[in-house]
Parts: structure tokens; C-alpha cells; sequence
């Protein structure tokens, strides 16, 4: 190993990535940058709130909107709604998808797909929501900046909006 570093040493390839160390330090100091910036913690709390969204959206999958369908389906419990693919120790026949996977069977939980298709379904639809309402927002400002032009309220003719004389009608503007 010392030999190695001896030779390295001599032909100029210490520390081990030579000239590009110092280039190294260089992108590392531009991530630091990076990752301080405004942009990035922000996002890194859109995620944290988003992670809380869906835990809230799973608990109202399975604690309100499960038990209405169960309600609507003669008390049938949609997370144990499964397929048996291969018995268990014991065999069968399971009455919950828990006592299943107790036994050690192989099972297709088409139940708990459906709660978290449930689950997608109502966070997307509310990120959807709130983008619209954001790009909706980010459009009027943005129709606000690109006014250039206004009408005069004399003639109707479309003038520049700095205006305060009407080069058509020559009235004086407000």
C-alpha cells in the first residue's frame, strides 16, 4: 500500500484524483449552493407535506371511505378482499386476508390494491386542484405584466398604455 501511494506520489497523482481534486472540492462547494437555495427547501418541504397528505389520505381511505362501501356492500371489509394462490400450512379456507398471511398462504390482496388506488386517486385529484389554482394565479400576474395596450373610453381605439392623450380622438385620458 505505501508503495503504491510513493508511486502515486511521484507521478504527480496525489491525492488520488490528481488536478481533478481541487475541481472535486469546486463541484462540491456549487452543490453546496445549490442546495441552499430557496427552490430545493422548498421542495424538500412540499415532500414532508406531501408524506403527511398521504398518511391523512390513507387513513381516510381506510377509516371512512372503506367501511361506506363496506356499508353499501353488506359489511364487506374491502382490505380482506383477497385470492388464495397456494394454501398455507393449514389450508384453507380464510376468512381475512390476516389469517392468511398468519398461515403462511399466498394471497392476491386485491382489496388493499383498491384502497391504494382510492388513495391515488383523491391525492392526485387535490394536486391537481392546486396546480391549476397556481397556474391560474402565475397567468394573471402574468397578463398583468404583458399589458401594454389600454382602450381609450372616448372612441374605443386601442392605445398604448402609458398614454394620456388619445392619438385618434385627442381626448384627454384619465
Amino acid at each position: 500500500m505505501a508503495a503504491a501511494i510513493a508511486i502515486m506520489w511521484k507521478s504527480n497523482c496525489w491525492p488520488p484524483l490528481g488536478e481533478n481534486w481541487f475541481h472535486m472540492n469546486k463541484i462540491l462547494q456549487e452543490y453546496k449552493v445549490f442546495a441552499l437555495k430557496g427552490n430545493v427547501l422548498d421542495m424538500a418541504i412540499g415532500i414532508v407535506v406531501g408524506g403527511a397528505f398521504a398518511t391523512i389520505t390513507s387513513s381516510l381511505v381506510a377509516n371512512i371511505i372503506a367501511p361506506m362501501i363496506g356499508l353499501l356492500t353488506s359489511g364487506v371489509d374491502m382490505g380482506d378482499l383477497f385470492f388464495v394462490l397456494k394454501g398455507g400450512e393449514k389450508g384453507g379456507p380464510y376468512v381475512t386476508l390476516e389469517a392468511a398471511n398468519k398461515d403462511g398462504a399466498v394471497t392476491l390482496s386485491y382489496g388493499l390494491f383498491i384502497n391504494s388506488v382510492i388513495s391515488f386517486i383523491i391525492v392526485s385529484w387535490f394536486a391537481f386542484i392546486l396546480v391549476k389554482g397556481v397556474n391560474r394565479l402565475k397567468e394573471i400576474e402574468g397578463r398583468k405584466k404583458d399589458m401594454t395596450t389600454k382602450n381609450c373610453q372616448y372612441c374605443y381605439s386601442v392605445i398604448n398604455i402609458k398614454a394620456s392623450k388619445c392619438p385618434q380622438c385627442t381626448s384627454i385620458l384619465e
